[in-house]
């Protein structure tokens, strides 16, 4: 019988937060738990989504021997076994910030890519350096699975501030999520699939999808996107109006660049004018999650709080939970199973460097993943690698080294944007937002001749 682990959820008021129940009652036999503890800074944002989860748990999960939330960090990082981290600094509404700056500017408006996610990655990086010498501090063999976005940025920083520390894997769960669609169309489940991806986060192809027997389905599933379209499948964004778009882009992806399969963010660098018309600076993305899931999910909370029941609402299991709860089965119970995650690149991708951390399949053990090579890849997908790459890293330096010529470097480079005047304007624009949050950067002092 497997020994049930400790689980800490830190960012329990998060609105992915149910979801992530609801995944780890689906897959409690392959990943059984004694406790569960929610840690969040907001104590009232997560009180209300807690209250609701006692709820879930005691219809759900009576087994469970401990379910308990608080914000006092130091209690809820002692002598835990896992720690699943969904962290969001300065909330949702500096997210919105984060994309209509650079949409006022004609530029991609993204929390993740471009100018968004430089500002959310300056924003994360000192609380995830902070947060990881806190649960250290309690756990020192806990593992962390971080799913803290921009995923690049926070693991690039990490890397550097705790270059040994070995139980620190960065995951997204965007990859899965393709899958699930790619699973729909072939008529199987995504953990009948196994990847062949190489990239950086939210960066990446698809260079082959193969069932457990071995066979190869890639150019069934081309075929299928091409002549029918690509939807997402996934319960959390199937009916999302901006999912089912940016799904769609695939076919035209593909059509432009068919040797391999792109993921959805793709787009964003691929084609970012387009991308950029297509936002409305007043309902930026942001906008419709806060007005939309956030809502959603607290109406939800208070509905079942007040029923003291689930019998008038209806709860799904999300891929975003189940897959980071496989990721975590599979390195407490040595199971050896397959997922694509963030690595330290090592001669895995033969012809970029080895500081790179590359999103790659990897099989993953008690003793941490077990990467599988990629080899060389081709000139195309080196280049737009290279060049991502080196944003993130110069968005890391900026942070370290308060450097703004070093933020500025980054903006100018990153596909998104290009143009160093409109790099320079955006970025003024995100330090005087970020104010309360950034590091304060400095420029280099110039020489008069």
């Amino acid at each position: 019988m497997k020994q049930g682990q400790r689980l800490v959820v830190v960012g329990g008021g998060s609105t992915y937060t149910i979801g992530m129940i609801m995944s780890l009652i689906e897959e409690k036999a392959h990943f059984p738990l004694r406790s569960i503890t929610f840690y969040d800074t907001d104590g009232e944002r997560q009180e209300r989504v807690a209250k609701a989860t006692e709820i879930i748990f005691r219809e759900h999960y009576p087994e469970l021997e401990l379910f308990e939330y608080t914000t006092d960090k130091e209690y809820a990082f002692r002598d835990k076994d896992f720690f699943f981290v969904q962290i969001r600094t300065g909330g949702l509404e500096m997210r919105e910030k984060d994309e209509q700056i650079p949409l006022r500017h004609g530029v991609v408006g993204q929390e993740t890519c471009g100018p968004g996610g430089m500002s959310y990655g300056m924003r994360s990086i000192g609380d995830m350096i902070d947060l990881v010498a806190d649960i250290r501090q309690g756990s020192p063999g806990g593992w962390i699975l971080n799913y803290t976005n921009p995923a690049a940025i926070v693991a690039e920083a990490l890397k550097r501030a705790y270059p040994n520390d070995k139980k620190i894997l960065n995951i997204c769960d965007m990859p899965a999520a393709i899958m699930v669609s790619y699973a729909k169309i072939l008529g199987k489940e995504i953990w009948d699939l196994v990847p062949e991806y190489f990239g950086l986060n939210h960066f990446g192809w698809f260079t082959g999808i193969y069932d457990k027997e071995g066979n190869e389905l890639t150019e069934d599933i081309k075929r299928a996107i091409l002549e029918d379209g690509f939807i997402p499948e996934d319960s959390e964004i199937a009916n999302d109006p901006s999912w089912i778009k940016t799904f769609k882009q695939v076919e035209k992806m593909l059509t432009d660049f068919p040797e391999y399969l792109p993921n959805t963010y793709l787009q964003y660098y691929l084609y970012p004018s387009d991308m950029a018309e297509k936002e409305d600076v007043e309902n930026t993305r942001a906008r419709q999650v806060i007005n939309g899931r956030q809502q959603r999910v607290f109406s939800m909370c208070d509905q079942i709080i007040a029923d003291d029941s689930l019998e008038n609402v209806h709860l799904e299991v999300d891929i975003h939970g189940c897959y980071m709860i496989r990721v975590a089965a599979s390195l407490a119970y040595n199971n050896g199973d397959i997922f694509i995650v963030m690595v330290k690149n090592d001669g895995i991708i033969a012809n970029l460097p080895d500081d790179a951390m590359v999103e790659v399949p990897a099989m993953l053990t008690n003793r941490g993943p077990k990467p599988f090579a990629v080899g060389h890849i081709p000139r195309f997908y080196k280049g737009m690698i290279e060049g991502q790459l080196a944003y993130e890293q110069l968005v890391v330096d900026a942070y370290f080294e308060n450097s703004y010529e070093k933020a500025l470097q980054a903006l100018t480079l990153n596909r998104t944007v290009v143009d160093a005047p409109v790099a320079r304007q955006i970025l003024d624009d995100l330090i005087n937002e970020n104010e309360n949050y950034w590091p304060a950067l400095k420029q280099r002092e110039t020489v008069a001749r």
